[in-house]
């Protein structure tokens, strides 16, 4: 009962993305073309900009640590073990918060759960999010190396904030750049993002 109603409270439906420049009246995010620039501060106090990253696969996730949804996955340790291992393969993941609330800490909270992303940068005023059309936590995004968008929507096909469902699902992003780094052209570019509602300050 509990998980309907986080369910119910929670999920993402699907939306029309569209992708240019870091100017939310110019252009927004769509899968095929090239992903907007965006410079963004991180949790190590430096600041972080896209296209420093060209010539690498990019995920882009957003993330909430106050949802139930992303508790799903950092509490069982798989989106950890997940940029672990993408990371690993030379990937770069960014970690996303657009939310109005919940910056404060986020070192900390990096630190305390072990995440492995290569940065968490934090989006305060929500324009990147609003660019990219981030409507859940989380909700990914995936940049080929020619800087090009090619999977945008849900972390995998199983809507649920249950951690028992992880094992048995289709996990979207690791289909993408498994894909496309084998020269493949990618089987699911797009699937509706599930989660919470992402916190915008205009909201």
């Amino acid at each position: 009962m509990k998980a309907l109603l986080f369910a119910a409270l929670c999920l993402g439906a699907s939306f029309g993305l569209a992708f240019s420049t870091p100017n939310a009246s110019a252009a927004s995010a769509t899968v095929g073309q090239p992903a907007p620039n965006f410079t963004l501060q991180g949790a190590d106090g430096k600041t972080h900009s896209l296209a420093a990253y060209k010539g690498k696969f990019v995920v882009l996730e957003w993330t909430n640590p106050q949802c139930p949804f992303v508790h799903k996955f950092y509490d069982s340790g798989a989106m950890q073990t997940l940029q672990k291992e993408e990371t690993g393969k030379g990937v770069v993941w960014l970690r996303i918060n657009s939310s109005a609330a919940g910056h404060e800490g986020s070192q900390t909270y990096v630190k305390e759960n072990h995440v492995a992303a290569t940065n968490s940068l934090i989006d305060a005023d929500g324009k990147v999010g609003h660019i990219y059309g981030a409507r859940t936590t989380p909700h990914m995004f995936v940049i080929n190396p020619q800087g090009e968008l090619i999977y945008a929507g849900g972390i995998d096909n199983t809507p649920s904030p249950d951690p028992a469902t992880i094992a048995t699902a289709k996990n979207y992003v690791t289909a993408a750049l498994d894909e496309a780094m084998a020269g493949k052209p990618v089987s699911t570019p797009t699937a509706p993002p599930y989660g919470c509602s992402v916190k915008y300050a205009s909201n």
